[in-house]
């Protein structure tokens, strides 16, 4: 994993964006971003296990996979949004970028390779692109049945309880 500030020049979405800033785990903390480097799946059991993780999927991100509705769905991915569960992916295969929203409102991204977990708290806003490979083979863990409800960001997810109590979260972290 490697996590720095987006550099918001104008580009490719999957293009890395490095503005050579670098971000440091400290800070992904204290915006509620856990990462972990598993090389092998038991390790993603155990710590499912013990955040009561009851379900899994597996998703393939990529032009064989998707044909021609990869271009449309990246997009999609890429839209800036929150969901209501916390999420948590493990990079089986391939790459890709998650871009969170720190405190200040500026994106940082993160780039996960095979073998990274990052678990997202509810309530944050964030977006997924693959990277300039195309490619990317995911596990995603979920502690009830899966909610696919991406709630893109406006005045009514700004309203969210779950959003809400996330910026306390943060907020109450980053005094401490």
């Amino acid at each position: 994993m490697k996590a720095y500030w987006f550099d918001d020049l104008p580009g490719d979405q999957r293009e890395p964006h490095d503005s050579g800033r670098e971000v440091s785990p400290e800070y992904l903390s204290k915006l509620g971003i856990l990462y972990f480097n598993y090389p092998n799946v038991e390790d993603v059991n155990a710590l499912a296990a013990s955040r009561d993780y009851k379900n899994r999927d597996e998703i393939t991100i990529s032009p064989q996979t998707l044909g021609d509705v990869y271009e449309e769905k990246v997009k999609m991915f890429f839209n800036e949004h929150l969901h209501e569960d916390e999420e948590i992916r493990y990079l089986l295969d391939g790459g890709g970028f998650f871009d969170v929203r720190s405190e200040g409102d500026d994106w940082i991204r993160i780039k996960l390779e095979k073998h990274d977990l990052m678990i997202m708290p509810a309530g944050i806003y964030h977006r997924f692109t693959t990277d300039t490979q195309n490619y990317t083979k995911a596990m995603r863990l979920f502690k009830e049945e899966p909610k696919w409800t991406p709630l893109n960001r406006g005045e009514e997810t700004d309203k969210n309880q779950f959003r809400l109590d996330y910026l306390r979260q943060r907020d109450t972290a980053a005094v401490h």
